[in-house]
């Protein structure tokens, strides 16, 4: 119960942090008695954000105060499922007479057996940008292209396509380059129970430049991902996101806290040393290689043209597309890409 409660003075990181850990899309906000102030949702958190909010400040200005609460024993379980699903209720505080969280009614508590009160995203394609070289996984990849490099015995990839198939996701576009016949091999000997589609680049394009290969064989909008990064976030409502906004480019950032281990020195404009900041703290919004795109995107992109995501995303800007960001815990994405993150993960399973 304690893991859903958070006070009001704390940051818009801590609370990513301790959204992601609960495993909960909202939190309860309480006064040092543990009374109900509020809640606070994913979406005010990724409001605030969207809203230039810094991570650092506290959530006191963003949560919701007038949320739906209820008293101990004066509910009736059957009644509240059929309000709960009307309204859309899933996260519900229970108070004593003193309004102290005693309890909390989660969906799983009211649904328990019907774990689908969501909607599956049908079927929204997956593109797999796996044709990079790999260089910061060497000497792995002078054997095996990235994707096939395994995690808890079974390779990257596998992990990338089990998460998007656990929303609903069950078309898959590859694109290939550097130890392509391999990657194919490997995917040809599975009895894999869903559709896999090859994009083979005759020459590396970019992080992006394969996307090319889409048009006009696509979605109106998809998934792309790295190859080399774990994801641990709610497909279904990054996509809800994205058609709710009207964007043509969703790209899911990382909320990422990063220490200096020195003291930090604050001089004056004439050189006079006016503070030391010990080991002081800095925030930063990550690109964590997850996208969501509209196919409107892929006009920009030329034949056979190398360009990397970064540009794409630079053009799709001047040219007036609409673009937002999905923020996320950097407890919920793991770059499996680079040796240090890979070692850490690897550390978990074992």
């Amino acid at each position: 119960m304690k893991e859903f409660l958070i006070q009001k003075s704390c940051t818009i990181i801590e609370a990513l942090k301790r959204m992601s850990k609960s495993g909960e899309k909202s939190l309860i906000v309480v006064n040092h008695n543990e009374k109900l102030l509020g809640i606070l949702s994913d979406g005010d958190l990724r409001r605030a954000i969207l809203n230039k909010k810094k991570l650092t400040e506290n959530i006191s200005k963003i949560y919701n105060s007038n949320s739906f609460y209820l008293f101990e024993n004066s509910y009736d379980l059957e009644n509240l499922k059929k309000k709960a699903l009307k309204q859309k209720i899933y996260f519900i505080p229970i108070l004593n007479r003193n309004k102290k969280v005693t309890n909390l009614l989660t969906s799983t508590d009211l649904f328990s057996e019907n774990k689908n009160i969501k909607t599956k995203n049908k079927n929204i394609p997956v593109v797999i940008m796996a044709g990079g070289l790999g260089t910061r996984l060497e000497p792995f990849t002078k054997v095996l292209p990235k994707p096939l490099i395994p995690i808890d015995g079974k390779p990257i990839i596998d992990h990338i396509i089990e998460s998007f198939k656990n929303s609903g996701s069950n078309t898959f576009y590859i694109t290939l380059n550097y130890k392509s016949k391999i990657l194919k091999s490997y995917f040809e000997e599975l009895n894999h129970k869903y559709k896999i589609f090859f994009l083979e680049q005759k020459k590396p394009l970019g992080t992006a430049g394969a996307l090319f290969l889409l048009k006009n064989r696509i979605a109106k909008n998809f998934f792309v991902t790295n190859s080399d990064i774990i994801l641990n976030t709610d497909y279904i409502d990054l996509y809800n996101f994205h058609i709710e906004s009207k964007n043509d480019i969703t790209l899911v950032v990382a909320a990422k806290e990063y220490e200096i281990p020195y003291g930090s020195c604050e001089i004056s404009s004439n050189g006079n040393l006016l503070k030391i900041n010990e080991k002081p703290k800095y925030n930063f919004l990550i690109n964590s290689g997850l996208y969501l795109l509209n196919n409107k995107i892929l006009k920009l992109l030329k034949k056979n043209n190398k360009i990397d995501m970064n540009e794409l995303i630079e053009l799709a800007i001047e040219k007036k597309f609409k673009i937002k960001i999905y923020p996320v815990s950097d407890k919920q994405w793991i770059d499996v890409g680079q040796w240090v993150e890979y070692k850490k993960i690897v550390e978990k399973f074992n």
